[in-house]
């Protein structure tokens, strides 16, 4: 026997129904406001379009280890995500500054969502670790505020 679709509307109705008498509606405003976010920021975003991470192996871990994966050897799949594990091109920081600041491809640019000594992190720790040890010639705020003109 096949469910009739109005019934899972009536549960659903049902169910906000007494959300709004146990006072999730007239209580949400009265609601305390959210908590300020911690002075640590490593939770993610600090607000809706910046990330908070200072640390070059955590914004790796962030935002790059989803399409690039946690080890650095990249994907294939819905795209196709560049292995950053032992890669050649990272040798000179300034291709690494210039993609995560403008993008390349299917990659967005990160230059609105991180500031020059993020990105400078970022790409040392991916030039430094993940079997780089790219060591000589590090990213510098500097380097990535010029790459930005």
């Amino acid at each position: 026997m096949r469910t009739p679709i109005l019934l899972p509307a009536l549960v659903a109705i049902a169910a906000l129904a007494g959300f709004a008498v146990r006072g999730g509606i007239a209580g949400a405003q009265t609601a305390t406001p959210a908590p300020a976010l911690s002075s640590d920021n490593s939770h993610g975003f600090v607000s809706a379009t910046r990330f908070g991470q200072r640390d070059g192996g955590q914004l790796y871990a962030a935002i790059c280890a989803g399409c690039h994966m946690p080890n650095g050897r990249g994907a294939i799949g819905a795209g196709m995500y560049p292995p950053l594990a032992g890669n050649a091109k990272l040798e000179a920081a300034a291709y690494p500054i210039h993609v995560v600041v403008n993008g390349l491809r299917g990659m967005p640019g990160f230059a609105t969502q991180l500031d020059d000594e993020q990105i400078a992190a970022v790409v040392n720790w991916v030039r430094t670790n993940l079997g780089n040890s790219y060591r000589a010639d590090p990213a510098r705020a500097e380097d990535v505020r010029a790459a930005r003109q």
